[in-house]
């Protein structure tokens, strides 16, 4: 049985070589795929910088 789609939009970066190799570890290690740890990485990042802006005012 198929996977259901997931609600999403593609976006192709490039990564420097060190950060792919830094992720592609990371995700060796965690059993993450690539998408998934990118997703969190992202999420918690933006979720952070909102947080010490709200901070700050």
């Amino acid at each position: 049985m198929p996977r259901a789609k997931k609600d999403a939009k593609k976006a192709t970066i490039y990564l420097s070589n060190e950060v792919i190799n830094k992720l592609e570890e990371y995700c060796e290690e965690t059993g993450l795929s690539k998408t998934v740890a990118v997703e969190r990485f992202i999420s918690k990042c933006i979720d952070d910088l909102q947080q010490e802006k709200k901070r700050k005012n």
